[in-house]
């Protein structure tokens, strides 16, 4: 998005090789020329793949970075598509500027520590909030994430009273399933 993609850009999902490697969308289907946003609701391997060698893998790690996730990053073509190993509170946060008007947060465990008399002995200071998500771009992805939920791979996760917006994903042969998602006011991941 950032690169001038909108949710309204024509991608080709149709079989693609970058080196050895020929990354297939999850049905082992082509779908022909698709907007950004169905690709992104549909989990297009395809298009995720070339849109990242499109920008350039080391591009996509540094995107990650600023959205606030810290593990080693292999940048590759696959990277898009979660071959890096992060772990689901790491993750979580990198969506939570989705969630707040683009800023990044810290995810901590503990926010203060008490007594039991009540005495305070630790609380967390509050970091100040950094911008890392335009307002245009911002806008854009969060209309592709609650597209996922509306209408593609996120249903499940549809609420009656909330706007949600997500992503799901899967590993190879379906050993882990995950969604991470957001509502105005939260922000959750759930892996099997």
């Amino acid at each position: 998005i950032e690169r001038g993609h909108t949710p309204q850009s024509i991608m080709q999902d149709e079989p693609v090789r970058f080196g050895k490697w020929k990354p297939e969308n999850y049905d082992q289907k082509y779908r022909g020329s698709v907007t950004l946003a169905d690709a992104f609701s549909s989990s297009l391997n395809t298009i995720s793949a070339q849109l990242t060698m499109q920008t350039g893998p080391l591009s996509v790690a540094s995107t990650a970075r600023r959205m606030g996730i810290r593990s080693p990053l292999k940048a590759n073509a696959s990277l898009a598509l979660g071959t890096s190993e992060v772990n689901l509170m790491e993750l979580v946060s990198a969506y939570v500027p989705f969630a707040n008007g683009g800023l990044r947060v810290r995810s901590y465990l503990i926010k203060r520590i008490t007594t039991h008399r009540g005495k305070l002995l630790y609380q967390r200071s509050k970091p100040l909030p950094i911008e890392v998500v335009s307002g245009e771009a911002l806008s854009m992805m969060n209309s592709m994430l609650r597209q996922v939920v509306d209408t593609g791979t996120g249903r499940a996760a549809r609420l009656e009273q909330h706007i949600a917006g997500g992503k799901t994903g899967t590993s190879q042969n379906f050993r882990d399933a995950l969604f991470v998602g957001h509502t105005a006011h939260l922000a959750t991941g759930i892996w099997f």
